[in-house]
């Protein structure tokens, strides 16, 4: 029997479920994070991404560092990144993200970046410079990168990857079938070429996945097992939450024992670590995924 996608009313649809409910980012902690970012002149996804843990995450004195702008080349329907003509380029930003960290006393960092399609060198320069920079002056800290799709460049991938971070991510976001709506520049099966030449290369590797897209059960498994497949150590599963009325409607809300069941068939098909909730994120407990 074929599982066709939920499709449920749009009154059903609007109605937020309580176990998404999360609480305001307030607290001293949350506001001396506050402070660094805007001093450095720093961009995170916390903030770029509408990230429904930011209270929490900057509340322990952690952020994700987005570099190379906050303008992305790409037009993703899920994400609320602005889209356009990037025209910020900042060799000096390494510099700051590291002293940012040192002064955070952050212990795992995590730094991501928007697609910077017009470069030549995809901004794989700009990255391999962050993380040289954050081990130059904190040498105890660890890294995770959430690299973009470098839409085959290879040389630029080998570049993002062998400054010295931990774990290497790249988020597939959805299943096969919904690429074209969802991430319409990108290509699924590129995305698991990328994900297997890191690993070939000797990285810890990670991917996420956003649910409530219109995936259904076997989408969902097929898209783990390519992804075990190709080498992916460590899977995020999370709710998508619709960012604004302009970007694509959330079409199920998932509830938590789905989220456990895809977390018990992840670690069954081979994955060493798997977090899956509705309010996952990427970067959520992104320190455990270190020593996986």
């Amino acid at each position: 029997m074929i599982e066709l996608p939920v499709i449920p009313s749009e009154q059903q649809r609007k109605k937020r479920p309580d176990w998404l409910r999360v609480k305001l980012p307030i607290g001293p902690e949350y506001a001396k994070v506050r402070k660094l970012v805007d001093t450095y002149q720093l961009h995170t996804i916390c903030e770029s991404g509408n990230c429904p843990n930011m209270g929490e995450c900057w509340g322990a004195g952690t952020a994700t560092f987005m570099i190379l702008g906050n303008v992305c080349t790409r037009s993703c329907t899920f994400c609320a990144v602005a889209t356009g003509r990037p025209n910020e380029y900042d060799t000096d930003e390494p510099r700051r993200v590291a002293e940012a960290i040192l002064l955070m006393k952050v212990k795992h960092a995590v730094i991501t970046s928007v697609n910077r399609d017009e470069l030549k060198d995809r901004g794989a320069e700009i990255w391999y410079q962050t993380v040289r920079a954050v081990k130059e002056v904190s040498p105890t800290t660890t890294i995770e990168t959430l690299i973009p799709d470098t839409k085959g460049n290879w040389d630029a991938l080998t570049r993002m990857i062998e400054a010295g971070q931990e774990v290497v991510s790249h988020n597939m976001e959805t299943v096969e079938r919904l690429y074209r709506r969802v991430r319409p520049q990108a290509r699924y099966e590129r995305s698991l070429e990328q994900i297997r030449r890191t690993k070939e290369y000797g990285q810890r590797t990670k991917s996420g996945i956003m649910l409530g897209l219109g995936e259904t059960t076997d989408e969902v498994l097929k898209a783990i097992d390519d992804l075990v497949e190709n080498g992916l150590d460590i899977l995020t599963l999370g709710q998508y939450l619709q960012p604004t009325k302009m970007h694509h409607e959330v079409i199920e809300w998932i509830h938590p024992e789905k989220f456990a069941m895809y977390r018990e068939e992840g670690l069954k098909r081979g994955l060493k670590y798997v977090e899956s909730g509705p309010l996952v994120r990427s970067s959520y407990h992104a320190e455990r995924h270190v020593n996986v």
